[in-house]
């Protein structure tokens, strides 16, 4: 048995005797498996996520840009902020718990912009929604799930010195990569900039942001 051999390595590398910390193992491992999706519906929730990486970001296809990114692309440059933000660890951890959660419901609904004619109140609905399926999904008994919708009411809300910082990573994110097709594709995209003023919540937004800015080089 794999988990057997797993807690036979750790027994060999602790202080505790090889029955007490296999016993332990065992028992930690019983309790994975018991608070664990089905193996059927944990396949489903993560073949849901596909679509956030086939999902090219609507900001970025409405300026004709070549090779846009995905949402998933998105998500995970703002997880990796959370890795170098200087948090303190229980708020870094939520920083990237919550970078990898903000935008989960565009795997149904899409990624719904100002351009899209949706009002804020219809797109909070349409997105509740899909938090509440992929709940569904995943099991409505099922901690997994319960975080998720934690995480994604959490940002939503914008409250939390977590999600604070988030927030601002979600703009960061965007004017670094509208920066960077600036430099590389040459074309202009000042209104992704603009569309950040006077909205920075933290000071560590504000730093990065104004490093970004200093790095634009806009076609003439």
């Amino acid at each position: 048995q794999l988990s057997d051999q797993v807690c036979m390595l750790a027994a060999a590398n602790s202080g505790l005797t090889t029955r007490a910390q296999t016993s332990l193992c065992r028992r930690t491992v019983i309790a994975m498996s018991a608070s664990s999706p089905q193996p059927a519906k944990a396949i489903d929730f993560l073949t849901l996520l596909h679509n956030l990486k086939d999902t090219k970001r609507t900001g970025w296809m409405r300026k004709g840009i070549k090779g846009p990114e995905s949402i998933a692309d998105h998500m995970y440059r703002m997880s990796m902020m959370g890795m170098v933000c200087g948090a303190d660890p229980e708020t870094q951890v939520r920083c990237i718990k919550l970078a990898i959660v903000h935008d989960v419901a565009e795997a149904i609904v899409g990624d719904i912009t100002p351009h899209d004619g949706v009002s804020d109140d219809e797109k909070y609905k349409l997105e509740n929604s899909a938090i509440e399926k992929i709940r569904q999904t995943i099991g409505t008994d099922q901690l997994a799930g319960e975080e998720i919708e934690q995480l994604w009411h959490e940002y939503e809300q914008g409250t939390s010195p977590a999600a604070q910082l988030v927030k601002d990573f979600d703009k960061l994110e965007m004017i670094l990569q509208a920066q960077e097709y600036e430099a590389r594709q040459g074309v202009q995209l000042d209104e992704f900039f603009s569309s950040t003023d006077g909205k920075w919540r933290t000071d560590l937004g504000r730093a990065w942001a104004a490093e970004v800015v200093s790095r634009r080089k806009p076609p003439q």
